[in-house]
């Protein structure tokens, strides 16, 4: 489901950098990680921007901002058009009831102390008009069969649930106040594949039942294109492509997003044997020494000494406006072009709801 409404969040000029500090009486700034170097976007409602890129790339940072788990070096987070980059006390309180996130480990980001019953519950201590005293336990029983687990349940730890059973209870534990916005950092990548699947169904039907909207944060693409209506994908700090699902997959104009395309697994035989393959030399640069001009060039074959000189804006590359179609997206590439990696390979038959896999 995707709106044209006004965007429900957005993203500008985003930037979250760590300084490199030396000495321990005179600390010296001699450096900063860059973890985050200017990322834009916007989220509609009741929309799915899936977020893609190698580790390390900024993802899961991007996600700690925008739940104002930390503050950004610059840039601003908008919600419901409202600049809330700056927000404290009251105002932040509102801010994290509507905008909630489901961690990556679905062990270690549930307290092994507490029960599910007063995990799930917890929201409601911090936000007590959220619920009232007396219908806090019955609320609780409600959110564990909304997300497939037995109600009964609310009185076990989390050491006696699978891993599946555990993301369910985080994402129970999310969904409590009811939020507009769910960030969901990797929530997935611990499972087992048939899990996976699980989980993923399991969101798809929450968003259509609450109107949800998400930022879906995943390093598999095929996860990514399964639960999404646009995606973005990073490289370095800074988003590279971004477009719907049939653009991305279908349609890439970047080399990265076509060397993260050719290395998807496919279950076909045929269609893997006329695979482009894209190996790609070297590794990824450190964040605290990014390359001038286009970040990308140290690993790309189509590199040239403009590229070292030239920082490519995120914007629909100019050969590509007169054409218009899908391959009319934006892109940070200065020499963009269409290339199909695995002819027909990442076409969703099954819409959302089937699962991944």
């Amino acid at each position: 489901m995707v709106s044209t409404a006004e965007p429900v969040l957005e993203a500008r000029g985003l930037v979250k950098h760590y300084p490199l500090t030396r000495g321990i009486v005179l600390r010296k700034q001699i450096g900063a990680v860059k973890a985050v170097d200017g990322v834009d976007f916007s989220l509609g409602r009741g929309e799915t921007l899936g977020i893609v890129g190698e580790s390390g790339c900024g993802k899961s940072t991007v996600a700690r901002l925008l739940c104002h788990l930390e503050r950004p070096t610059e840039g601003e987070i908008r919600f419901r058009g409202e600049d809330i980059t700056g927000a404290s006390g009251r105002r932040l309180k509102e801010v994290r009831r509507n905008i909630q996130m489901v961690f990556q480990d679905p062990y270690t980001s549930l307290n092994p102390r507490m029960t599910v019953g007063d995990i799930v519950g917890e929201p409601y201590e911090i936000h007590p008009e959220a619920a009232p005293k007396g219908e806090r336990r019955r609320k609780v029983q409600e959110l564990l069969e909304v997300v497939g687990l037995d109600p009964e349940f609310l009185n076990r730890y989390p050491h006696q649930f699978s891993g599946g059973q555990r993301q369910r209870i985080g994402i129970a534990r999310a969904l409590a106040l009811r939020p507009e916005v769910i960030v969901a950092d990797e929530p997935v990548s611990a499972l087992d594949v048939s899990v996976q699947a699980q989980v993923i169904n399991l969101l798809d039907r929450l968003q259509a039942e609450f109107g949800l909207s998400y930022v879906f944060i995943a390093h598999d693409l095929s996860i990514v294109r399964h639960i999404s209506d646009r995606v973005a994908v990073m490289y370095l700090g800074r988003i590279v492509e971004t477009g719907t699902d049939a653009e991305i997959y279908e349609h890439p104009t970047h080399p990265y997003t076509q060397a993260l395309l050719s290395a998807v697994p496919v279950p076909d035989p045929e269609a893997r044997a006329h695979r482009d393959r894209i190996i790609l030399s070297g590794d990824v640069p450190s964040p605290t020494a990014i390359p001038s001009g286009c970040r990308f060039r140290t690993r790309c074959w189509k590199a040239e000494e403009r590229c070292a000189r030239e920082v490519p804006e995120l914007a629909v590359p100019e050969e590509f406006r007169a054409v218009g179609g899908p391959v009319a997206h934006p892109s940070a590439c200065l020499f963009a072009a269409e290339r199909q990696v695995v002819p027909g390979a990442m076409e969703d038959h099954g819409g959302h709801g089937n699962g991944p896999g």
